[in-house]
């Protein structure tokens, strides 16, 4: 079946209001935004609350005339005894209005560090592997006007830039899939509206009343706030200002990658004189962007730390940061994988290696791929022919047989080892240019 044709993501969009339109006008607007034609299948994200309740319903009425298949899924991060209760109800609504439903249980907590962080991760994790199961064009989520502005307001304390002022993006590609939030402008209490009109009951999350939690801090924040007019509908239209603001930005930093930024061995080049030359901001988004694409992070280092380490790197001292090193030269910093990140790192042979390395050559049975380290490259006394610093090339993949080295294709000229084995990085220039214009 062919695929939905998918509307090209605009640079800028006007700011974020609430939507004079009704909830549903509202979401199907936000979809018609982004498919040219209606995909055959969505997938839909169902916690059992009210805002996503709504938005199953809602939904289920837009598809349904456009022969839009729809799949459900509601994660239980086995965290509450109520989450089971909450899921199977979800599964009797989907039952009755004949849609798939399906429980995505995560039991990954070991009861150390950030928590929400972590069920964060694990929930978009399940969702999007699910989705691609159900061949869905996306995974459509919930989130509400009031989401933004908490989201705001929490980036607020936390000092963020302009690119976590412009909030949650309605659309993002993340994971090798697209997720949309056709909600944005719509809010929290009309959404319950909706439901109330029909009779339906949603669940309440204790955690929504806890004030351990930032998001209802930020809650109640927003109700002493709105006498001096800082109010829900005026932070998201904020973020939708901030939104406009960072695509500009993007396209100076992507401006700025075409001039000054060069590919070598998986590692990320750039011109000092040309990056000096820039303003600061731009330098930091480029800098930012040259990191995750190294260490294929999927957010990008605090504001704070990553100017910290640009200054230093700028001095001439090397840094390290988001499981990258950054190595000054007189005319260029590069920016290069280290190795500490990735020691433990071990993948079949035919793996994609550390989110960005492909292998290919020989029968590869029994052989797996871990980075080639200190000891490795002491196997390799050619490898200066390479023409790589030492730091790039013992964080590089090389291939092994238990304790035996096989072979280091980086540690040879071209990246190809006398045996014929080839690395190949899985990204280049073309997507960290287009990485610099997504959200």
């Amino acid at each position: 079946m062919p695929r939905p044709r998918v509307k090209a993501l605009a640079a800028s969009r006007p700011p974020a209001l609430v939507s004079a339109l009704s909830p549903a006008d509202a979401l199907s607007a936000a979809l018609a935004r982004v498919f040219a034609d209606p995909p055959a299948r969505l997938g839909v994200a169902v916690s059992g609350g009210g805002d996503s309740l709504a938005l199953l319903h809602l939904l289920h009425d837009w598809a349904a005339p456009r022969g839009v298949g729809l799949s459900v899924a509601t994660v239980d991060h086995g965290l509450r005894p109520e989450a089971a209760a909450e899921a199977a109800m979800v599964g009797r609504l989907c039952a009755g209005l004949g849609l798939l439903h399906d429980v995505l249980r995560w039991r990954g907590w070991q009861g150390r560090g950030n928590l929400s962080d972590a069920a964060r991760r694990a929930r978009y994790g399940l969702l999007g592997d699910w989705a691609r199961g159900q061949g869905a064009a996306a995974v459509v989520l919930g989130h509400t006007l009031d989401d933004q502005a908490e989201t705001l307001l929490m980036r607020l304390a936390r000092g963020s830039g302009v690119d976590g002022l412009s909030g949650m993006a309605a659309r993002r590609e993340a994971g090798g899939m697209l997720w949309l939030r056709p909600l944005l402008e719509v809010r929290r209490e009309a959404l319950r509206d909706v439901l109330r009109a029909r009779g339906v009951v949603w669940a309440e999350d204790p955690s929504n009343h806890d004030p351990a939690y930032d998001r209802v801090k930020a809650r109640r924040a927003l109700a002493v706030l709105a006498p001096l007019g800082i109010d829900a509908v005026g932070l998201a239209a904020t973020a939708g200002r901030m939104a406009v603001a960072r695509a500009a930005l993007a396209q100076a930093a992507r401006a700025l990658a075409q001039d000054c930024v060069s590919f070598e061995a998986g590692d990320v080049v750039i011109n000092r004189p040309a990056f000096e030359a820039a303003p600061q901001e731009t330098r930091q988004r480029l800098a930012a962007q040259a990191l995750g694409f190294v260490s294929s992070a999927e957010y990008r280092p605090r504001l704070a730390a990553l100017q910290a380490a640009l200054d230093a790197a700028l001095a001439g001292r090397r840094r390290t940061l988001a499981g990258c090193l950054i190595l000054p030269r007189a005319r260029t910093l590069r920016i290069t994988r280290e190795y500490r990140a990735v020691a433990g790192l071990e993948t079949g042979a035919t793996a994609l290696w550390d989110g960005r390395w492909r292998l290919s050559g020989p029968d590869s049975k029994g052989l797996t791929l871990r980075a080639l380290g200190a000891e490795g490259l002491s196997l390799c006394p050619g490898w200066r022919a390479a023409d790589l610093p030492r730091d790039s090339l013992i964080a590089a993949p090389a291939l092994w047989r238990g304790a035996a080295l096989v072979a280091a294709p980086l540690a040879h000229p071209g990246a190809i080892s006398p045996e014929g084995w080839r690395l190949s990085p899985e990204n280049g220039a073309q997507e960290f240019v287009a990485a610099l214009l997504s959200h």
